[in-house]
């Protein structure tokens, strides 16, 4: 909608600012009804996605006849052998899930790997500091989320009350 009125890094920081926020509240909603995947993975999940889409979108454009073959093919492969390690870094052990933020860390870290080689340094670098505000910031919110939720005894949304009222 504004992409004809601003400078084209400050609309995708835009975008990926809201796909992290986005991400946030749904994470947030997860994290306090006692979910593993909470607030940092489902932002960086949306953060990655939407810096795999913005890189996809913009070199398409930039290569489209300069070059006889598609550079997202080469993406798409790192997608996907990224997806592979993060999965083998998800542990689940005794009932707990270990590994999930870092596997969704290190896909995003993929996606700015993405776009640094593709000369896109002002989108790598904002969403590098978008991740580590998610993985340090987000913590400390999600933990007190918790610990609020904890108190009210709505960690669990099959123990409400009988009568269905949430208190």
């Amino acid at each position: 909608m504004f992409e004809h009125f601003a400078d084209p890094n400050i609309v995708i920081f835009g975008k990926l600012l809201l796909a992290s926020v986005l991400g946030i509240l749904v994470g947030t909603e997860r994290a306090v009804v006692g979910k593993r995947a909470g607030t940092r993975t489902f932002a960086l999940v949306a953060l990655g996605s939407c810096l795999f889409t913005v890189i996809s979108t913009n070199v398409t454009s930039q290569y489209i006849g300069i070059v006889d073959f598609d550079p997202m093919r080469v993406t798409a492969g790192i997608i996907t052998g990224v997806g592979f390690i993060g999965a083998g870094m998800i542990v689940f052990r005794e009932q707990l899930l270990r590994g999930l933020t870092t596997a969704a860390g290190l896909w995003v870290a993929a996606a700015v790997g993405i776009a640094v080689g593709f000369g896109m340094y002002a989108i790598a670098v904002f969403t590098s500091i978008l991740t580590l505000s998610i993985f340090t910031l987000l913590w400390f919110f999600e933990f007190k989320a918790k610990q609020v939720f904890a108190t009210k005894n709505i960690t669990d949304p099959n123990k409400l009350p009988e009568d269905g009222t949430d208190e």
